[in-house]
Parts: structure tokens; C-alpha cells; sequence
């Protein structure tokens, strides 16, 4: 499964839909005044002496490969919402979804309400295209490599429950499968505990800001997305917020992860 490197593909669908659905999404514009994104807690310490963000990108690279290999099949219930500056709710979407390795995911829906555009629009699309853009051309334009980016290691925070290394993701193009931001990866294991930013391509004309927070959570050893927040600036429209909330995992159904399994991802 390739946890980590959907974001950008993920973030430009969200963005994409919700801009073509502006009559169902109505909120009071408010001028050019635009969401401050949440802050990590504590203080951002200086990098550790010879460590690079190649170096950190390298090991976060080798940690998704030990987690593909260990990680058989995980079921979740994501929460899809769409909300305007006001918090008004427009739609709301409850997917059940189940994952097989390599890349089956199946998704059944056990609830919805309000707009019924923005849920079919919306929420059936982006559903769709996710199995679209977790492989092939879109998912190697998007991955967090080094063939896709330049990465700066700017130093050490908490993020609590976490001590990460705080690495600044620079794309090499301006594609619009990349991203301009900061990604938070988690000292210990070498795993992406947030990521966030913008676009590095302006998508539309009609979309004057995007920002976006993706956070994770470790489950019973794996590291799996926890909540993300997608927010849009829609000019004549206002401000719209995109969230889906990952809860109640079921992994590995229960199952001890099988030793030949780790010796297994250790010699790729």
C-alpha cells in the first residue's frame, strides 16, 4: 500500500471538486482573509550535525517498504465533510473502507446526507479516482522522492506524541501533482507523521488559495492516516473546508504480522 504517496494526487482531486461545485457550496465571502493553518507544538530545534533531507527522505523511503510488505489488509470508517467559512455543513459521506495488499480497496457507504451534488460530485469522484491515482503515471509524478523534489532538513520539533525531523519539500517542476510544504517525520521509526502545504502549480483561476494538512497516527505498529483538512479559497464563493477522518482500523485482521513476512521486506 502506498500510504504516504497519494497526497498530492489526493489533494488535487479534492481541489478540482470542490471548485466545480460552487452553487451548492455558498458562503458570505470575506474579503481576502484566509485560514491560518494549526501549528506543531514545541519549538523547532537546530539539525543534527551531517544529517541531510536526503538522508531523512532515504530512510522514511526503506520504513513504507518494510510497512507495504507487513501491512496485508486493514479495514477504517472515514468520515467525508465539506464545510463553508461558517462551518455549515454542505454534505457528509460515512465509507466503509477495506484494503488487501497490493492495492485492492473496496468502499461501501453506510450513510450520507445534504447535498446530494456535492456528495455524488464530490465525494463518489474523489472515492473513484483514488484507485486511479494510487498507481501508474500518477502515482510516480506524485511520490515524495528526490526525483520529484529537493529536500532541506530544517531541524527537530515535538508534535506531540512525537519527536520528528521537520523536512522542507521543494518540487523540482511546477506539476500539478506536487506540492509546496513541510513534512514531520517521526524520529524513532522514520515515518511521516504530517504533511503540509500548497500546490506547486496553480490549478485554476477560480481558486485563489489552497492549503493542506495531512495527519497520521501509529496503530498497532503501523503508521496509517489519522485526519485530513483541505482548504479552498474560491473566488466569488469563499472559503469551503474538505475533511475525512480515519477512525475504528481493524488491521492484519487482528492477526500477529508473520516473521518470514519482515525478513521478507529487509532484502528488497
Amino acid at each position: 500500500m502506498r500510504v504516504h504517496f497519494e497526497r498530492s494526487a489526493r489533494i488535487l482531486v479534492i481541489v478540482a471538486l470542490v471548485a466545480v461545485t460552487p452553487a451548492t457550496l455558498r458562503a458570505a465571502r470575506q474579503g481576502d482573509a484566509t485560514r491560518t493553518m494549526p501549528e506543531a507544538a514545541g519549538l523547532l530545534q537546530p539539525p543534527l550535525p551531517g544529517l541531510g533531507g536526503d538522508d531523512v527522505i532515504a530512510k522514511l523511503i526503506e520504513h513504507n517498504k518494510l510497512q507495504n510488505a507487513r501491512l496485508q489488509q486493514y479495514s477504517v470508517v472515514r468520515t467525508y465533510e465539506v464545510r463553508n467559512i461558517k462551518g455549515e455543513l454542505a454534505a457528509q459521506a460515512i465509507v466503509q473502507v477495506d484494503y488487501r495488499a497490493p492495492s485492492i480497496r473496496t468502499f461501501q457507504k453506510t450513510s450520507e446526507k445534504g447535498s446530494w451534488v456535492v456528495r455524488h460530485l464530490v465525494f463518489d469522484r474523489l472515492i473513484s479516482a483514488e484507485n486511479e491515482t494510487s498507481s501508474g503515471r500518477e502515482h510516480h509524478e506524485s511520490a515524495i522522492t528526490t526525483a520529484n523534489y529537493r529536500f532541506m532538513l530544517l531541524g527537530e520539533q515535538d508534535l506531540r506524541p512525537y519527536h520528528c525531523f521537520v523536512v522542507e519539500a521543494t518540487p523540482k517542476r511546477k506539476d500539478k501533482y506536487l506540492f509546496e510544504g513541510r513534512i514531520w517525520i517521526d524520529a524513532q521509526d522514520f515515518a511521516v507523521v504530517r504533511i503540509s502545504g500548497h500546490p506547486a502549480k496553480k490549478l485554476s483561476f477560480w481558486i485563489h488559495r489552497v492549503d493542506f494538512v495531512r495527519q497520521y497516527q501509529k496503530i498497532d505498529g503501523f503508521w496509517l492516516p489519522n485526519r485530513d483538512e483541505t482548504f479552498v479559497d474560491v473566488r466569488l464563493y469563499g472559503e469551503k473546508t474538505f475533511t475525512i477522518d480515519h477512525r475504528d482500523y481493524s488491521i492484519n485482521d487482528g492477526k500477529p504480522v508473520e516473521k518470514h513476512a519482515q525478513e521478507s521486506s529487509a532484502d528488497h
